[in-house]
């Protein structure tokens, strides 16, 4: 009858001991999630946008694409930057198009921005004040960090956006954003 007493308490340790290991690994996890968010693994945790802060947030995005393109067509002083103004005139018209017509299935619909944003208007206004090597310096600045956003919310919504139409939209057109920026990522700054 002795060893009774001494089996349970061996027993309630083992199981105290259990219940601390299981404390530990579930810390543990929660750390390493939360080492992954902030190095930088963020794809995860970026939620993606309502359906009308992303259209417009796009919708701005190709406005600017397209008029700064026109501008490196013919302010850029270099063929690369000429040459790629003029890619981005056609893939951000076609990117409009396509977002113009998915908006149009949303339920309710989704409007579609008819100016372009302050910020956007400075930057273009930045754009024009420049010539030569800084035109094109400032123009590929501007395009990597603009098409990284605009990646970053085009992979956002295609994962979980709350409207079919635009997730469709944003997986079609990322690619095409990703091409961009991997082109511009390898010209010279």
């Amino acid at each position: 009858m002795r060893s009774t007493p001494i089996i349970v308490a061996i027993s309630m340790g083992l199981t105290l001991a259990a219940c601390g290991k299981k404390a530990e690994t579930t810390t543990e996890t929660t750390v390493s999630s939360d080492m992954n968010v902030s190095m930088g693994n963020t794809t995860a945790s970026l939620a993606p946008m309502p359906a009308q802060q992303f259209t417009d947030m796009i919708a701005a995005s190709d406005m600017f694409e397209i008029q700064s393109g026109k501008l490196a067509e013919t302010m850029g002083s270099t063929a690369g930057v000429k040459a790629f103004g003029k890619m981005l005139v056609k893939d951000h018209t076609d990117s409009s198009s396509r977002l113009k017509a998915q908006a149009g299935k949303t339920k309710p619909v989704v409007a579609l921005p008819m100016i372009l944003p302050a910020d956007l208007k400075a930057k273009l206004t930045a754009l024009k004040a420049t010539s030569g090597a800084a035109f094109d310096k400032l123009f590929v600045e501007q395009q990597i960090e603009g098409h990284q956003k605009a990646f970053d919310a085009l992979t956002a919504y295609a994962a979980g956006g709350d409207q079919p139409p635009l997730q469709e939209f944003a997986t079609a057109v990322a690619p095409t954003v990703q091409g961009h920026l991997t082109a511009l990522q390898a010209m010279p700054k």
